[in-house]
């Protein structure tokens, strides 16, 4: 790649996104099990909230309109209040729900049933309500008349088929047909075994079980995903194909190249629900933006990562992604945070359960004490953010001919102790407003502050937070290193 991916991300604009497939109203019932029923051994889920929101095709629509594409969502409902209760909800999300509506059909609920188990909520039952079946010959016309309406003006198309009966062969014969002669994109997160009802689509998404249905092919390493990925390229005339692998990520591969591997970061998977849906709605929101189909894929990637330690089915921001990107990086960023990104680093450290611990220093000569101090401030959570005096702060601190080493080189030796999670410079002499973007659960500084006043003091323990005062380690200190050198 020769953007990085933030760079993506933040070049993608607003595209137009079509996105057509089975409509579904998702429900969550969310509560206490604190009892089995007396009328049958099962468990009696106390109900305290209940939410709705857009499911199958719906959910796509959903995810690519909090990412920012203007979005136009096209499928089939019955006449009921299912069917009204999602155009509720995809006008309150800004999306053009342009619905087909069949009398007979009954609009697809799925209601979940959670149960809250320490700092999540685990799923207990799921009750299906769904007509499934192919619709009527009249309705499939309607749709076909509407896609062809709204194809040529779209960026990407996106394909959510959840076997429900709105994709039929002909909607997709016409779909794919209309947007090749548009030169819109076309990415399918395909159902069942039969993979042919695709053929000449720009991209499939197919995970590891559907990939083994569809090319017969085991993906149990890498080695087997070429294999499957060269597979659908050839069979079904792909431009790309991309095979999730769950916990090891995913496979890219473009006609007539080399595949990538795109592995994950492994974290704590709370719920595996809506990871598909996510991967092709960052994916046809990349390609629709401008990304290359490797850029779009490792964009979808990271989503797919974030979203996964969610419980249910949440859209995930660009915002979020941006973040994960600082967390994480792509293989060797840098430790290096600007500041205009240090509160959304924290918030997005925090809703992965991170401890974050927060000092701050000039460190011009690294020495011995330091290295042993900030290894005791890592010691009191799980990521230590160091707050570095600019340059010039330096001077008004230190006085004329300091600091010795410049803000880069100090950037730089920091990055590379292993104790230090991120650095952010502040131009400030005071790290108070520093401290206030990270709202750090732990402000650690040298014991010798004990009797001068803590900067940010107020604001950690207003939060809950603590102070820690560190030993410093005698007879160490730069001011000493220096005047030695100098020969004071």
């Amino acid at each position: 790649m020769n953007r990085s991916l933030p760079e993506v991300l933040s070049k993608l604009g607003s595209p137009r996104l079509l996105v057509v497939g089975d409509l579904v109203l998702d429900r969550y019932l969310t509560g206490y099990v604190d009892r089995i029923s007396p009328e049958a051994p099962i468990q009696v889920l106390r109900v305290e909230e209940t939410i709705e929101r857009m499911g199958g095709a719906g959910s796509v629509a959903k995810n690519v309109a909090v990412l920012g594409a203007h979005t136009i969502l096209l499928g089939a409902v019955g006449d009921d209040a299912a069917a009204s209760r999602l155009r509720e909800l995809a006008e309150q999300g800004g999306i053009v729900l342009d619905a087909v509506v069949e009398c007979g059909r009954r609009t697809a609920v799925k209601t979940r049933h959670l149960a809250h188990s320490h700092s999540t909520a685990q799923q207990v039952l799921r009750v299906d309500e769904e007509t499934v079946a192919p619709v009527t010959t009249e309705a499939e016309a309607q749709l076909r008349d509407r896609i062809a309406a709204h194809v040529g003006d779209a960026d990407a198309v996106i394909v959510s088929d959840y076997g429900k009966g709105a994709l039929t062969d002909a909607v997709l014969r016409d779909l794919i047909q209309d947007a090749r002669e548009a030169g819109t994109p076309v990415l399918v997160d395909p159902k069942g075994a039969d993979f042919a009802r695709y053929r000449g689509a720009t991209c499939l998404t197919p995970n590891r079980p559907e990939t083994r249905l569809a090319t017969d092919i085991e993906v149990d390493d890498l080695t087997a995903a070429d294999r499957a990925a060269d597979a659908l390229l050839a069979e079904l005339e792909l431009d790309f194909a991309l095979v999730t692998l769950d916990r090891d990520g995913m496979y890219v591969k473009e006609a007539g190249h080399d595949g990538v591997h795109l592995p994950t970061t492994p974290r704590e998977v709370f719920d595996v629900t809506g990871a598909g849906d996510m991967v092709i709605s960052v994916l046809g929101m990349a390609l629709a933006g401008g990304a290359t189909p490797r850029e779009a894929a490792a964009l979808a990637n990271v989503a797919a990562g974030l979203e996964v330690e969610h419980v249910g089915v949440v859209p995930v921001t660009r915002d979020e992604i941006a973040a994960r990107l600082t967390v994480d990086g792509e293989g060797a960023v840098a430790k290096h945070v600007e500041r205009s990104d240090v509160a959304r680093l924290a918030k997005r450290l925090r809703a992965s359960g991170k401890r974050i611990v927060f000092t701050n220093g000039c460190f011009d000569i690294i020495h011995a004490g330091h290295v042993r101090y900030l290894a005791e401030a890592r010691s009191h959570g799980d990521v230590l953010v160091v707050g570095l005096n600019a340059d010039e702060s330096v001077r008004r601190l230190k006085g004329d001919g300091r600091p010795l080493n410049v803000e880069q080189d100090r950037i730089e030796v920091l990055a590379a102790l292993a104790v230090v999670d991120y650095v952010v410079v502040f131009e400030e002499d005071v790290p108070t407003p520093l401290v206030e973007l990270v709202e750090p659960d732990v402000l650690v500084k040298g014991a010798d502050w004990a009797d001068k006043g803590v900067e940010g003091r107020d604001i950690v323990e207003a939060r809950g937070g603590r102070v820690v005062l560190v030993d410093l380690h005698e007879g160490r200190s730069t001011t000493g290193l220096v005047d030695r050198i100098r020969g004071v």
